[in-house]
């Protein structure tokens, strides 16, 4: 198995390769030359495995046995063995064929527990047996950094800078990363937004002359592969749990870099009978439009209930345009080539068109989705974070079939986000998990810094171990 970029410049890469790089010489975002291919038999004969056994039977194809099955088993293991269910993604019915997938059951409380604590316990695996040392760069709109912090805390191999936009994400949010003490850790508060700190790291891939000579930037941002490739799973666990393939399914995810709906394009690609995928945008609202109107044009940032959704720029939007372009690279060069220069981008009338099969879209302002938390506690006894709220108001206004199931992706416990819940008339605080019961009464540690890629290089060149 190779990978290749969807701008058609860069070289070829193995797994471990592609998964060091992250972002391709050519700007570019690296994917599979090929796609593993499962038939509907041998997806029926998975029914009823662990979320570990179904884990190792959907990744190992990527992987080209660069990993002997044993170690891969074990990472596997030790990457879910911190979730605090048994089932790792537990489903919720909430109506009538509805359902709601718990991807918060880990330790971060946030989807990205599935993809980076996979991609923690790999990196390490990785650099140990290359002997190798690396500076993790990314930036986050709340979630993402404090699951990549919780899995490369303990690695010696690694020195991780995890940028958020100061005073633009919750409060339990950034504790969970500003909590973290350990020596390689380092949280940079920029004085921007989170388009501005994606920006940053980006840039910093494009030009890494700030880092000593015997390291580089390794991206846990949804650029990076095995991000995906760990995403991809939980489509079939919850896909045979609702009864794939002998009935097709669909998902409604709540979006804003496009990774976690990306991972349920390649599962339907890879055998799942999926009927449906549903774009569930906030008012940063670039990918609705872009579905809907054919409008992928950047307009201003909008802060919103649902913070870890509020991005201007969908960093994976180009992988699914390399698809939706047969996969000619030169196009996709020359389209986000113009999109940097104008902040324009239509698509052409082929592409809108086949996106369109699989895709709805729908955007859900503040007012609605507080809406949505009262009526579905109200109607289930059942607390829904702001995202998922959004992804459940998206079903139930985009979707096709009544007949076929809806899984509706929860991407974070109601916890990390208690200003939306209050509002909805949750009569408290949401509890947090007893893991995370002292949670604001530990000590922090983070460094405000300026919207300055220079200053923001020093900082991490000075605080390198």
């Amino acid at each position: 198995m190779k990978y290749i970029s969807t701008r058609g410049q860069a070289p070829k890469l193995s797994f471990e390769d592609a998964v060091l790089t992250g972002l391709a010489s050519d700007g570019g975002l690296y994917v599979p030359e090929t796609l593993p291919q499962f038939s509907a038999e041998e997806i029926a004969s998975w029914a009823g495995l662990s979320y570990q056994e179904l884990a190792f039977n959907v990744m190992s194809p990527f992987m080209a046995r660069e990993m002997p099955d044993d170690d891969l088993r074990e990472l596997i293991n030790n990457s879910y063995s911190t979730f605090r269910h048994d089932a790792i993604a537990p489903l919720v019915q909430t109506a009538h064929n509805e359902f709601v997938l718990e991807l918060f059951q880990g330790p971060t409380l946030a989807f990205k527990d599935f993809a980076l604590q996979f991609l923690g316990n790999l990196l390490d695996y990785i650099l140990k047996k290359r002997d190798q040392r690396v500076v993790i760069m990314g930036a986050t709109s709340g979630d993402t950094g404090s699951a990549a912090i919780e899995g490369c805390r303990h690695s010696d191999n690694v020195d991780i800078f995890i940028l958020h936009p100061h005073n633009r994400v919750s409060e339990v949010q950034r504790r969970q990363m500003t909590t973290v003490l350990e020596e390689n850790v380092f949280n940079i508060a920029i004085e921007g937004n989170f388009d501005d700190c994606q920006n940053m790291v980006k840039s910093s891939f494009g030009d890494q002359s700030f880092l000593p000579e015997d390291r580089q930037l390794v991206a846990v941002n949804s650029i990076n592969w095995a991000r995906i490739m760990a995403q991809i799973v939980y489509y079939f666990y919850a896909g045979l749990a609702v009864g794939a393939p002998h009935r097709p399914v669909a998902f409604s995810v709540p979006t804003g870099n496009f990774g976690d709906i990306f991972a349920g394009y390649l599962a339907k690609r890879m055998g799942l009978p999926i009927d449906q995928l549903v774009v569930a945008t906030n008012a940063n609202d670039i990918l609705h439009r872009c579905i809907s109107d054919n409008d992928h044009s950047l307009h201003n940032l909008v802060h919103s209930l649902s913070p870890s959704m509020d991005i201007m720029v969908s960093s994976n939007f180009e992988r699914i345009l390399f698809d939706l372009y047969d996969r000619d690279g030169n196009a996709i060069n020359e389209l986000m080539s113009n999109f940097k220069k104008t902040g324009k981008l239509a698509l052409s009338d082929g592409a809108l068109a086949k996106a369109r099969e699989l895709f709805s879209s729908y955007r859900v302002d503040d007012e609605t989705l507080i809406q949505v938390i009262a009526d579905v506690w109200k109607n289930n006894d059942y607390l829904l974070d702001p995202h998922t709220a959004i992804g459940v108001e998206a079903a139930r206004k985009t979707r096709r079939r009544q007949d076929i199931p809806m899984v509706c992706m929860a991407t974070a416990h109601p916890a990390k986000f208690p200003e939306a819940v209050r509002k909805a008339g949750y009569p408290q605080d949401p509890t947090l998990p007893h893991h995370m019961a002292d949670l604001f009464e530990r000590e922090e540690r983070y460094s405000v810094q300026p919207n300055d890629l220079k200053v923001v290089h020093q900082f991490i060149a000075d605080n390198i171990r």
